[in-house]
């Protein structure tokens, strides 16, 4: 499907980027996997080469321009100018989030319960740090790819939004503020590059399955914490989501053949989750 496409990918160490990784190569692309882990991008290489894949790995900072600009001469060094582009690198921190969902007088007083912490109690730093790592993690890569899209003539760009890019969900905060942010600048930039026949749209996971996730969801199939039932209450599906739940959306939004007039638009994956209002 993509033989000899040139995909770089950022996130590449993570539970869903690994799966898009690996696809790509199984559908001919020649994959670079940035990442901040390199021993995890190193697991996912060999596995790539295994399956008789081409790719290469790459350790890098993607909210760092010189790091990025890095990654952008590697690619093009060792496989050519970038067709696609996959922004999956990001995530949130807890030191960012607060632990209870709604005011209480004893934060103005820093008199919270040990292990509690109010919004006014959280760290600005971290908070700070998520919606870097998630914006200028995004813009950053996309401004150095386009211009190797722009020398070949066009490529795709797929963002990764979240449910928090349509609804903010509780102590999510920085994470929410970036993943909206995240919608929109990748409406802006599809309408800024698309004379450069450079077509930009998102996926936004829904809940999916993943270590993280686990500590604080659990799994239906060995039991759920309370967050983790509501969520799935809310699901009409009524289940989380697998890496592989994303790769159909993955394809068809970078095939120009299937998608070629499609730019602009954020392409929920989530088992329904958007169809409940919560009453």
């Amino acid at each position: 499907m993509f033989k000899n496409k040139v995909a770089v990918v950022t996130g590449a160490g993570g539970t869903l980027c690994s799966v898009i990784a690996v696809d790509l190569a199984k559908n001919g692309a020649k994959v670079v996997l940035a990442d901040r882990n390199e021993e995890k991008i190193k697991e996912i290489l060999a596995e790539i080469k295994a399956l008789g894949g081409e790719a290469l790995a790459f350790p890098c900072d993607i909210t760092d321009s010189k790091s990025v600009e890095e990654l952008g001469e590697f690619t093009k060094e060792n496989f050519g100018p970038c067709d696609f582009l996959i922004n999956g690198a990001g995530g949130n921190n807890i030191k960012a989030m607060p632990t209870i969902t709604a005011f209480d007088e004893r934060e103005l007083d820093d008199a919270m319960p040990e292990g509690e912490r109010g919004i006014f109690n959280i760290d600005m730093e971290a908070f700070e740090g998520v919606i870097k790592l998630n914006t200028m993690g995004t813009v950053l890569p996309t401004l150095c790819f386009a211009k190797q899209m722009i020398e070949k003539g066009g490529g795709a760009v797929i963002n990764f939004a979240s449910m928090n890019s349509y609804c903010p969900l509780t102590r999510n905060y920085a994470y929410a503020l970036s993943k909206a942010g995240i919608k929109n600048l990748t409406q802006s930039m599809a309408a800024y590059f698309a004379n450069a026949n450079i077509r930009i749209n998102a996926i936004a996971p829904g809940f999916m399955v993943n270590e993280r996730s686990k500590a604080y969801l659990g799994t239906v199939e060995e039991g759920l914490t309370q967050r983790g039932k509501d969520v799935i209450k809310h699901t009409p599906m009524g289940r989380f989501g697998q890496a592989e739940d994303l790769l159909g959306c993955m394809r068809w939004l970078l095939d120009s053949e299937n998608s070629g007039f499609v730019t602009g638009i954020t392409v929920p994956v989530d088992g329904g989750f958007l169809t409940l209002g919560g009453v």
